[in-house]
């Protein structure tokens, strides 16, 4: 029947995007495969030569530590919070008419891309 399969929790990317240096080379490079290169587990197996077994237990052993880290340092719900607020402002901005709402729209830009 092929792979056993996983649900895909795409906030994995970016909590991996966040603390993927924080985990072991193997870890990361699974997880990476799977949810990043959409690869099955015996695909990622045959590229880093461990099992189907060893690549999940890499994965969700990966995802345990990620998930751990966000709990620990709330950065990636910090990072959803800032930019749902800078959305936010964007639409009030969109509505009002005034002077230098250029400016302000293009600081909000600059702060969205240095989040």
């Amino acid at each position: 029947m092929g792979d056993f399969y996983m649900a895909k929790d795409l906030s994995v990317t970016m909590l991996l995007d966040v603390y993927g240096q924080l985990l072991t080379e193997k870890q990361r490079d699974a997880i990476d495969m799977y949810y990043n290169e959409d690869l099955s587990l015996a695909e990622i197996a045959e590229e880093i030569s461990i099992s189907r077994q060893g690549v999940l237990a890499s994965i969700k052993q990966g995802e345990k530590h990620l998930e751990e880290y966000e709990n620990a340092l709330g950065i990636v719900k910090r990072f959803q919070t800032i930019s749902g607020k800078i959305n936010e402002i964007n639409g009030i901005l969109d509505k009002a008419v005034f002077d230098g709402k250029a400016k302000v729209k293009e600081l909000l830009t600059d702060i969205s891309k240095e989040i």
